[in-house]
């Protein structure tokens, strides 16, 4: 089911791009982050610093992926749960999650091949699995986080989550589709699922990311 759009957005918890102070890291990590439940699949290949926080990695996750950062999320990691820190004000008081602000990459990442999961927006429910392909050593002229390659667009918030983004696609491909007009609204007009722009989401990592 398509929902509109949620109207909670979790940059009044922490600031959005608040990264480490910059420095030289100690090591760079190549990830591969792949949406699930989807074919094909749409994924993303970023490099980022070992110094950076998993509440840093969900920044470079909504950045790279194409979210709008309106929901919230958590990482699974060796079966423990990591998101954001919570309070009765938002109803989650008694979640039990790790602080993900207070964990660094470097602390969980054992090496290259190792997997963890994100889930973002708890309602559709997309669930990406992140591998780490490669531990690299800086490269001096490089600035990070940098995503290297991409595959098909971000599916548009609120759509229904992996069962309903069919459905979505269904009726804005399809002019004899009852619901054609309406979802094609619905998404600003167009959409085009495998258009994906690398050097728009870079210029965004570039300009949030000081």
């Amino acid at each position: 089911m398509i929902r509109k759009p949620n109207s909670f957005q979790n940059q009044d918890v922490y600031p959005l791009f608040k990264m480490p102070t910059r420095k030289k890291p100690q090591s760079i990590y190549q990830l591969k982050i792949t949406l699930s439940g989807i074919r094909p699949p749409i994924w993303r290949r970023v490099q980022v610093s070992s110094d950076y926080t998993l509440g840093n990695l969900h920044q470079v996750i909504q950045v790279a992926m194409g979210w709008c950062d309106g929901h919230l999320h958590s990482f699974t990691i060796d079966g423990e749960d990591y998101g954001m820190p919570m309070d009765d004000d938002f109803g989650f008081g008694g979640m039990e999650t790790n602080d993900e602000t207070r964990v660094k990459l470097s602390k969980i990442i054992p090496g290259e091949k190792f997997k963890f999961s994100y889930l973002y927006d708890f309602g559709d429910s997309w669930d990406h699995q992140i591998l780490v392909e490669k531990v690299l050593p800086p490269d001096p002229d490089a600035t990070y986080p940098v995503c290297i390659k991409a595959k098909r667009a971000c599916p548009p918030e609120d759509c229904g989550g992996p069962w309903g983004y069919p459905d979505l696609l269904e009726a804005i491909q399809n002019k004899k589709h009852p619901d054609h007009e309406e979802m094609l609204d619905w998404v600003g007009g167009s959409f085009d699922p495998e258009e994906v722009n690398l050097d728009q989401i870079n210029a965004q990592f570039k300009k949030g990311f000081k």
